[in-house]
């Protein structure tokens, strides 16, 4: 509420005393604090789908490839694996020789026993193999093998 003072005696012609308004300054303007916070939550949401990155995989190429809708278990075989025998279950780095019982542990509670297999496009055949039958070891009863299609990147 606007409080009214009055001003010194200063004549103002008519011979009354002149009034000047004032406000009170006890509340906060919060517009460009919500206009900041906006700015940033954009930001936020701009880049964090550019933060999120995988393991660097290169995918060989099919036509007849179809899109995977359930939540699934990926193991990855980098390009490198014929030096370090590391792959990732998931985004996980773990030893071949380990993979056999992490799956096995991973499809104990599973009613559906899949898992997806990435290998990169310059992985030998027979590394992509001994996952394989590592994966069927440990009691896996489908492996996909997952590809692109020729556009995709």
């Amino acid at each position: 509420m606007p409080k009214v003072q009055l001003a010194p005696s200063v004549s103002t012609g008519r011979g009354g005393r002149s009034r000047r308004v004032s406000t009170s300054l006890a509340e906060i303007n919060v517009v460009p604090l919500v206009d900041v916070m906006l700015v940033l939550l954009v930001i936020f949401m701009v880049t964090a789908p550019m933060i999120q990155r995988g393991v660097d995989v290169n995918i060989p190429v099919s036509t007849r490839a179809g899109q995977i809708t359930n939540e699934r278990v990926f193991v990855s075989i980098p390009f490198d694996y014929r030096k370090n025998h590391i792959v990732h279950l998931g985004d996980e780095p773990i030893r071949a020789e380990i993979l056999q019982e992490r799956i096995r542990q991973k499809m104990e509670n599973r009613s559906d026993k899949e898992v997806y297999l990435r290998g990169d496009a310059g992985v030998q055949y027979q590394e992509l193999m001994e996952i394989f039958d590592s994966l069927k070891a440990a009691g896996v009863e489908k492996v996909g093998l997952i590809t692109k299609l020729p556009g995709e990147r």
